[in-house]
């Protein structure tokens, strides 16, 4: 019979008191502690403000080129963090890398794309920040977050 003594070796290897990296728990827990740094990215940059986006979007008017250095600098990001992950060999959290498969541009995509660039050139909030916001919640916030939650069930009553 194995000892379950604290003091046994069994008991005090790294593997016996710590959670699978692979269990639902820390996938989950990974999932929330990144949806939180990328909110407080948000917020810190000022992307949370639909005000900003729409300076930005306004090229003919009083444009705000904010918007293009917080995306350059997570297209910056993006680039060496791939780089660092895929010379790992294997994902921390998984049994092996999920990268999309699918290449073609069908209207399914364009689709939403261009639903996706409308709302928020309308509004002035992508889903991101739109989540990141409802601290302070309004009008115009609360009526796109619900036509947002309706998008995403016609699009799952819809798709095959």
């Amino acid at each position: 019979m194995k000892s379950t003594d604290a003091n046994s070796p069994d008991a005090n290897s790294p593997d016996a008191n710590s959670p699978d990296a692979n269990s639902p728990t820390v996938k989950t827990a990974a999932g929330y502690i990144a949806g939180l740094l990328f909110g407080l990215g948000l917020a810190i940059s000022g992307m949370t403000d639909p005000a900003r986006v729409l300076g930005f979007l306004d090229v003919a008017g009083a444009w705000d080129p904010t918007l293009m250095f917080v995306l350059g600098s997570a297209v910056g990001t993006t680039f060496v963090g791939y780089r660092l992950v895929f010379a790992r060999g294997e994902p921390l959290f998984s049994a092996n890398f999920q990268l999309p498969t699918k290449q073609a541009l069908d209207g399914k995509l364009l689709g939403g794309a261009a639903l996706f660039g409308i709302g928020w050139g309308l509004s002035g909030y992508c889903p991101g920040p739109a989540i990141a916001s409802i601290g302070g919640i309004s009008l115009p916030l609360l009526a796109l977050l619900v036509a947002m939650v309706a998008g995403w069930f016609i699009a799952k009553r819809i798709s095959p």
